[in-house]
């Protein structure tokens, strides 16, 4: 509907490190969707969350109450944000290394600042118009009831970890959508790496190496 062909994600612009009292922070801009995210620890957490053998992960997903066209009367802690945070939470238990910090917390918040679709942002979100698959919707195409898949990998490669499916998909249609879904996080992928590579170049002379 914006102009782009069925598998052409939106331009990407990410900004690390802004956050210094963080372990670690992101600004991302995928499109006209704009996330902040920060990540604290790991340190010593709550007793309630505290695990023996493993470290806790801790998400929070929020969005403003001005990120859509829709003022939110709760940023945080609806049923659509929890559901979201265990996501996350979910996906980042799969690729941190959690064995090495037992008995401590990361604390992982992601804040949706301008949503257009896609919120999960570092994931692809394919659907399926006239059966021939779209990535990387945009708001106005979330809301006609197309049915889609949100999907994370690791390193953008075959390995899966997070599958999110809104309304019914014909199982014909599941690996053309998840072939193209994948293709994306390739995509998104590459565009994040460079961003990482060059600011650990950066920091390299501070960090000594």
């Amino acid at each position: 509907m914006d102009g782009r062909r069925p598998a052409q994600i939106r331009n990407i612009n990410t900004r690390l490190g802004l956050n210094r009292n963080a372990e670690g922070s992101c600004y991302l801009e995928h499109g006209n969707t704009k996330v902040l995210c920060a990540v604290y620890g790991p340190y010593e957490g709550k007793a309630s969350k505290r695990l023996e053998d493993r470290c806790a992960i801790v998400c929070q997903y929020s969005t403003t109450t001005f990120s859509g066209l829709e003022r939110k009367n709760r940023p945080r802690g609806d049923r659509k944000s929890t559901e979201i945070s265990r996501l996350l939470e979910k996906a980042f238990e799969s690729v941190i290394l959690t064995e090495s910090f037992p008995r401590s917390q990361i604390d992982i918040f992601c804040e949706v600042i301008q949503g257009d679709g896609s919120n999960l942002a570092a994931s692809a979100t394919c659907g399926i118009v006239e059966t021939k698959p779209i990535v990387d919707l945009t708001s106005r195409e979330e809301t006609d009831l197309l049915p889609r898949v949100t999907l994370a990998t690791i390193c953008g490669r075959d390995e899966v970890i997070l599958v999110e499916l809104q309304n019914r998909l014909h199982i014909d249609h599941l690996s053309v959508v998840m072939d193209a879904a994948k293709a994306t996080c390739a995509d998104v992928y590459e565009c994040l790496a460079v961003v990482a590579q060059q600011h650990l170049k950066a920091c390299a002379p501070i960090l000594g190496n």
